[in-house]
Formats: C-alpha cells, sequence, structure tokens
C-alpha cells in the first residue's frame, strides 16, 4: 500500500471537504430566459397572456405602421384590458404553405407554386417554412426549412388527383405547427379551388374552435371562379370564416394571374403587423372571451386580429401526424 506523505494527505482532506460542501449546497436557481429570435425579443403565449397580431390597414388597403401604443385599446368580453406589451417587430414566424393537390388544380399547379414560392422570398429571411398539400389525404412534404430550393423540389414533386379534404388538412398541420414550429407567431397559408368535397372527419366547427385556440394566422387564396355557385359560397364561407377567428385574410383572386400578385401582400402584411398582449381577468373558467381593437388616429381603417378565444388551461392535447412523403410515394 502507497503511503501519502502530510503535504499530499492535507491537499486530499482539502479536496474531500470541498466535494462534499458541493454536494451539500443547492445549485442557484436558473436565471429567467427572456425568449429571443435570432435576437429579436418575442412574445411567449401561456395561460396568463393574451398574445394579438394586429394588422391596421388604410382606406387604400395600405398598412398603416407608425402607430403608438395609445392609440390602441383592447376590449375583453366589453371590458378594457390593460395592454403590458406592444410591438411593431418583424418578427420571424413559423410558416406552413398548404396546396391543394386535387385533380382540378392540375392545370393551375405551375402558377400556384410561383406564387407559393414568391411568397417565401418577400418573408423574413429567419423564418422557418413547411410545404403541405391534400387531395383526399394529406402530405408533409417539406418539414420546416428556410431552404427554398427545398421547398421548389418538393411543390414540384406533387401528383394532382382526387377530391379536397381541407378541413382535415388544415386540422394536421395546426397541430404539426403548434407542436414542431420554434416561432411563437405561426401562420397558415392555404391555397385551393374549391369546397372540402372529400370524407373529411374535421367538421367546419371543429376546425373554427382549433383555429381560435392555436393562435394562428390563417391567409386563404380561394381559386372558385371555376367552381359552381353552391359549392363555392360554401368554400367562402368557410374560408371567410377562417380568417375572421384567427385574425387572417381570405382572397379570392378572379384569375390565375393574380394569385403571383396576393402572396407578396400576405408576406409584407405578416411583417408589418403589431403585437400586443395583455393579461386576463377571471379564472380560466373555459368561457368564451370576445376580443375587440379599437385604433385612434387612423379613420376608416381596417382593423384585423383574431375574433376570441376561449379561457382554457393550455395543457398539451394529443396531436394528430402529418404523414411525411410525396404523393407519388403515397399514391392509394
Amino acid at each position: 500500500m502507497r503511503l501519502l506523505n502530510k503535504k499530499h494527505f492535507v491537499g486530499a482532506v482539502l479536496a474531500v471537504t470541498a466535494c462534499s460542501l458541493l454536494a451539500q449546497t443547492p445549485p442557484p436557481p436558473p436565471a429567467p430566459a427572456t425568449p429571443a429570435v435570432d435576437g429579436e425579443p418575442v412574445f411567449t403565449a401561456d395561460t396568463k397572456e393574451v398574445t394579438l397580431y394586429v394588422s391596421v390597414l388604410d382606406r387604400d388597403g395600405r398598412m398603416v405602421t407608425d402607430l403608438p401604443k395609445q392609440n390602441f385599446k383592447v376590449t375583453e368580453n366589453g371590458t378594457e384590458m390593460d395592454i403590458k406589451h406592444f410591438t411593431r417587430d418583424d418578427v420571424p414566424v413559423s410558416m406552413c404553405i398548404v396546396i391543394d393537390s386535387s385533380g382540378s388544380m392540375k392545370d393551375k399547379h405551375s402558377r400556384v407554386v410561383a406564387a407559393a414560392l414568391a411568397l417565401v422570398r418577400a418573408s423574413n429571411k429567419a423564418d422557418e417554412v413547411c410545404f403541405v398539400n391534400f387531395n383526399d389525404l394529406y402530405y408533409k412534404d417539406q418539414a420546416f426549412t428556410n431552404d427554398i430550393n427545398k421547398l421548389e423540389e418538393a411543390m414540384e414533386r406533387i401528383d394532382n388527383h382526387g377530391g379536397t379534404a381541407m378541413r382535415d388538412a388544415l386540422s394536421a398541420t395546426i397541430d404539426y405547427l403548434k407542436a414542431e414550429g420554434k416561432r411563437d407567431k405561426k401562420v397558415v397559408v392555404l391555397v385551393t379551388d374549391g369546397n372540402d368535397n372529400s370524407s373529411s372527419k374535421t367538421t367546419l366547427e371543429d376546425l373554427l374552435r382549433l383555429t381560435r385556440d392555436s393562435e394562428v394566422l390563417v391567409y386563404s387564396i380561394g381559386l372558385l371562379s371555376d367552381e359552381e355557385r353552391n359549392e363555392a359560397r360554401k368554400a367562402k364561407r368557410a374560408l371567410g370564416e377562417l380568417a375572421d377567428v384567427s385574425g387572417g385574410f381570405a382572397y379570392y383572386p378572379k384569375n390565375l394571374s393574380e394569385v403571383e400578385e396576393i402572396t407578396p401582400r400576405i408576406a409584407h402584411e405578416i411583417r408589418n403587423q403589431y403585437i400586443l398582449s395583455y393579461t386576463p381577468q377571471g379564472p380560466l373558467d373555459g368561457t368564451y372571451r370576445r376580443l375587440k381593437v379599437e385604433v385612434r388616429g387612423a379613420r376608416g381603417a381596417t382593423i384585423r386580429h383574431r375574433s376570441g378565444y376561449y379561457a382554457t388551461d393550455k395543457a398539451a392535447n394529443g396531436t394528430t401526424a402529418l404523414p411525411a412523403g410525396t404523393q407519388a410515394a403515397t399514391t392509394h
């Protein structure tokens, strides 16, 4: 057995004592993290804070971007709320582009893909974008990325056929956004040419409630000029209500050439919205709370924001999986 000399013995005792003290001393609590994306502050939506993305457009449809906090008034069920945070920063978003790939979209495919890529090019460079296409089923052809070449390749691979199970596709996409999107601000941009005419299990009422609870902005482009009148009316109702509850907007271009003009406008609006948040009053009792934003100093302006929310604890619910792969690989 090797013996320690006095100097080594004292050093060993001090080392053991230090380790013992460290083991007995609890670690300091972690410093609270300030959420940020690429250096920009963001607001984390939780059960005690309501976040609103507000678009203000003048009479000519141009974004009004120079209004101060004191010009905004937010009411919940008619009661004015104290605005806790206010900004108009161009924060990065998690965005899913959802394109109808039913048989009736075949002749529209190339123009729609060009418009979708124009949307990506006009967006914040720090955005993450996914691509979903749907007919009777839905497919996640590209997970979140900021590589426009990957998005273009995924969009070019789709095979147009089948019906239009729009509600199921949107429901699964919103679930995917909430589960996998890394940005606090989340957006869906949908392009479709008709009403849901397939066997969607998701009802419109279910989809509207999911959209309300998700805080996802839904922008839609309805290419409905060739749709039968009654079906076009049903499609407009669905797309319009999704826009109203989310704070997005539904466009109905008269012809395909207008689509490439619309998508950069959507990107511009997303990048120039006001972000307001406040702490709601009362318990999370499951009731529906109506929201209204009024703006002074912008007479005749159009104000877009989500119409309300259900005051419930946002505990994690089950999510619907988005099958990966192209339609060519999963054709039924």
